[in-house]
């Protein structure tokens, strides 16, 4: 089975985004917990894009392909934005007390819990992030 929307760089687009979720979710009989789980790094991973790669309210648009084969979800997006490689950022100590740790990373930490496998490339001026979700053991 495979999906794929593109939306604007803008937060009123998440919704699309949320609606993805439900969609597959829907088609491959998901858990919550798994709809909660890919749902919230997608969120994440969008938001990201959307408020990071593009300075100065530059519109354009990212990609976002899904793609199971019944035990793995595969997702990738892709945009245009400045180059960034968020399987390079370094974790937070979770041992430190939150209110000192420095912001940010938070949400990247999860993302690299939550799915099994996350990589990313820059091929032809483009962000490919690739994330995989095991649906099934």
């Amino acid at each position: 089975m495979e999906w794929e929307i593109s939306i604007k760089n803008d937060v009123e687009e998440l919704g699309r985004v949320a609606a993805l979720v439900d969609n597959i979710s829907d088609e491959l009989h998901l858990s919550d917990e798994q709809h909660m789980n890919i749902g919230l790094v997608l969120d994440e991973m969008v938001s990201n894009a959307i408020f990071y790669a593009f300075p100065g309210g530059t519109e354009a648009t990212i990609d976002i392909k899904a793609e199971s084969d019944g035990k793995t979800l595969t997702f990738v997006l892709s945009d245009q934005g400045q180059e960034f490689d968020p399987t390079k950022v370094i974790s937070p100590d979770m041992e430190e007390n939150p209110a000192e740790r420095p912001l940010g990373g938070m949400g990247i930490f999860i993302v690299k819990n939550i799915m099994n496998h996350v990589s990313y490339q820059r091929l032809e001026g483009r962000n490919l992030l690739t994330m995989t979700y095991k649906t099934q053991q």
